[in-house]
């Protein structure tokens, strides 16, 4: 699954991880100011950013911008000569240009949170003094506009990016699981685990993988917002004053979702695993019976059909639950980021811009702590793609 794609895949996503603590480290420890030693003016990295496209372009986004190809570069070259590999570009650059990406599309939502302040202030001042200039308003939602266009154009170029690389990734799980197609034709499904799963599981990882860092760098860019923004709200409903009240409401309300869906969905993935392997057993024997005149009889087709339905009666009752408790839960944060800002906004503390951007971004941070409550139902899906593919890779490992 993963080594027709990446090089030494253990050794490979380890050397990723720690490559990217030390970016990180590098980063928040003084590498942010080093542009100056290629001409960036002195403090360029603590100037406020502006509101609007010309962040994209400010100083500290042009550096970040040299630093991101410099440290993937390296990275490239590094793995180049450790392991030749024929899908190098795809795996290393290509997900480099993915990740880029995302983390665009999380400085974009940074930039219109920074937005909302100003905008929403400017809408209650005039509505409060009865009124005031127009054009203002209309300079507003143009830079609203024109940020979301943006964001719009790079996510529709970073979706047909990623339907080539996942397409690439299947086609090097393809032909490494056709090289030995000579050993692994004798397996149950084998047909069924190269044409279908290999592409599921390779658009299902990619999907998680995806929103798995969106959600790492969401918190990277946003809680130290998120923290800042606490200092508006000194109390929470119930619990009365906390210190960061935001960042300490959004992790503990995540973490709880989280627990309680992965109790009440532990049953689904063995289920899952389960029915692919009733249904593949079923058609199997039905195209067996499409060249053999004694396969595919009645009595036969009937049991294994019976198979079929238990297995799917079990899933459907058992997600019956997980749905609900999913959806209760749901409905529940919808109201829960604004019922935490109650006390602050019964004592005065907020203004509309206020609540509006702290509204939003805590919304960020809780989704982003959230990602194994939105990614449960995939998660289940990759583990029964994940388990078929391993037991089917087991005979070429096996003694």
């Amino acid at each position: 699954m993963f080594r027709a794609f990446f090089p030494k895949p253990k050794w490979f996503f380890l050397s990723a991880v720690l490559w990217f603590i030390f970016n990180l480290f590098l980063w928040f420890y003084g590498g942010k100011d080093w542009g100056t030693m290629i001409g960036f003016a002195e403090g360029y990295s603590q100037a406020e950013l502006p509101i609007g496209l010309t962040r994209i372009w400010s100083p500290q986004f042009l550096w970040f911008y040299i630093w991101y190809i410099g440290a993937f570069a390296i990275f490239s070259m590094f793995w180049r000569l450790v392991a030749r590999h024929p899908w190098h570009n795809w795996s290393i650059w290509g997900s480099a240009f993915i990740i880029f990406n995302v983390w665009f599309g999380v400085q974009t939502s940074v930039n219109v949170n920074a937005w909302y302040n100003p905008f929403y202030n400017l809408i209650q001042d005039m509505m409060s003094q009865g009124g005031g200039d127009i054009n203002l308003l209309y300079q507003g939602t143009l830079t609203f506009l024109y940020i979301a266009m943006v964001h719009v154009t790079v996510a529709v170029i970073n979706l047909f990016f990623v339907s080539h690389y996942i397409f690439r990734w299947r086609t090097a799980m393809n032909q490494y699981y056709t090289a030995h197609w000579a050993i692994l034709r004798t397996i149950e499904g084998a047909s069924q685990r190269v044409q279908e799963d290999t592409m599921r599981f390779a658009t299902t990882l990619e999907a998680l993988g995806v929103s798995f860092i969106r959600a790492i760098l969401t918190l990277i860019a946003f809680l130290p917002i998120l923290v800042q923004l606490s200092s508006h709200v000194p109390s929470l409903p119930v619990i009365g004053e906390l210190q960061y009240s935001l960042v300490w409401a959004a992790v503990l309300w995540a973490l709880f979702g989280t627990i309680v869906l992965v109790l009440v969905g532990i049953k689904l993935p063995g289920l899952e695993f389960n029915n692919q392997k009733v249904e593949a057993a079923y058609r199997k024997e039905l195209v067996y019976g499409e060249d053999h005149s004694d396969r595919a009889q009645p009595k036969e087709l009937k049991s294994l059909f019976k198979n079929v339905r238990f297995n799917y009666f079990r899933i459907y009752f058992h997600y019956a639950y997980f749905n609900l408790v999913s959806i209760w839960y749901s409905q529940l944060d919808n109201i829960f980021g604004i019922v935490m800002l109650f006390p602050s906004i019964a004592g005065g503390l907020l203004t509309l811009g206020l609540f509006m951007q702290i509204t939003n971004i805590f919304g960020k941070v809780r989704e982003a702590f959230q990602y194994l409550v939105d990614s449960w139902k995939t998660i289940i899906e990759l583990l029964s793609i994940y388990k078929r593919l391993k037991a089917f890779e087991s005979i070429l490992h096996s003694p």
